[in-house]
């Protein structure tokens, strides 16, 4: 039923970028862009970026701010009606849905188009061996520590092993403290909580075939390893558990550079930032998530949309971007990935090392459908924890 379904959806998509190419365009030279980035900060650094493209080519860039949970319905509304932007920002495990019902603009994969990107960027743009959105930002996960707490509990860092931080995190709840924060129920957030140690144990959630293995049993020893964790601590929500964290209520949790500045103005918190722990001598392996930029078949301004897009995912540029915003994460550019402006911070110099051993959800027709899945069964084994 759920493949019927986004069959349906994916003919309504074809079927209305097919129409919209007819459309005279308004004005050649103003570009729609529609983007996530809509904090006051974040809003302010791109479009000083989009300013300087708009004097060089001599165009208007107007933007337009999406939020994550109705972005991609907005998307798939403008595609379906037949009026989509010049340029659009997809996360990472969106863009096999789109790509694969045919609405987006196919993109130059020669030495000019993807050749410089970081080299596991690159998958999740493509779509039968071809090339349709160009990867702008990278950021990842790490495990946070409160120092503090670990030093009341007798705890010693760093932790290098899932068994260690298995065996720090009950020494700390024989403590009377919270050991681990885990995501519950957090749609489109859990399944990157729980990746990490499914891909850290040698498993994975699709084959080479594309056929789903959420079945295979590493994948059942990684959502119980999870489950162990959360009995040391509690089971909320990402933001919530952000919080707590910041808080100074929990010795670890996995997280991204967003709650940074946040940390470090609590100076009441001690932490510690970390790679994934790994196991058998291998290091952990975290989830890599990606914005990608595309341009819609249905744009009638393709080629200033293509200059675009290859203009903002150029690292120079795009260091600008992440030097100002530092959720951004890193340039998808590989001149840039490991540059000194960023990586200077300590902290986020743990992001680019653990960058370096991370990976990005496969590229799936169905992904959401398997995500949920996976999400559903995690959910349930914490359920079982509960009782």
């Amino acid at each position: 039923m759920h493949r019927l379904l986004l069959a349906v959806a994916a003919t309504a998509l074809v079927l209305s970028a097919c129409s919209s190419n007819d459309k005279p365009s308004a004005d050649a030279r103003t570009l729609h862009f529609w983007h996530f980035y809509s904090e006051p900060g974040q809003k302010a650094a791109l479009k000083a970026l989009v300013a300087d493209f708009e004097r060089t080519h001599s165009c208007t860039v107007e933007l337009t701010e999406l939020s994550w949970n109705d972005g991609k319905q907005k998307l798939q509304a403008a595609f379906n009606s037949g009026t989509p932007p010049d340029v659009v920002e997809l996360g990472s495990d969106w863009i096999a849905q789109f790509s694969s019902a045919g609405v987006l603009m196919q993109l130059p994969s020669d030495s000019a188009g993807i050749a410089g990107f970081v080299p596991y960027s690159v998958a999740p743009g493509m779509w039968n061996s071809r090339v349709y959105a160009y990867p702008w930002t990278l950021d990842t996960r790490v495990l946070y520590a409160n120092t503090d707490i670990l030093a009341q509990c007798g705890v010693k860092l760093p932790i290098t092993t899932m068994d260690e931080l298995l065996a720090a995190c009950r020494k700390v709840q024989d403590k009377g403290r919270q050991g681990f924060a885990a995501n519950g129920a957090d749609a489109h957030r859990l399944y990157k909580k729980i990746l990490p140690f499914i891909w850290t144990l040698g498993g994975d959630v699709v084959d080479a075939q594309g056929n789903a293995t959420l079945d295979a049993p590493v994948v059942q020893r990684a959502i119980a390893m999870y489950a162990d964790l959360a009995r040391t601590g509690f089971v909320e929500t990402q933001r919530q558990l952000d919080a707590s964290f910041i808080q100074g209520k929990v010795a670890f949790w996995i997280s991204g550079q967003w709650i940074l500045k946040k940390l470090r103005n609590n100076p009441s918190v001690h932490y510690q930032t970390m790679l994934m722990p790994g196991v058998n001598g291998q290091p952990g392996i975290s989830f890599a998530g990606g914005e990608y930029l595309a341009v819609p078949n249905g744009s009638s301004r393709k080629q200033l949309a293509r200059d675009f897009v290859r203009w903002m995912t150029d690292g120079t540029n795009a260091i600008r971007f992440c030097t100002k915003v530092d959720e951004a994460g890193f340039p998808a550019d590989a001149r840039f990935f490991d540059n000194k402006a960023l990586t200077a911070d300590a902290d986020r110099a743990m992001f680019s090392q653990q960058l370096g051993h991370a990976r990005m959800t496969p590229v799936h027709p169905q992904w959401l459908e398997i995500e949920a899945e996976l999400e559903r069964m995690v959910e349930e084994k914490l359920l079982e924890s509960d009782k």
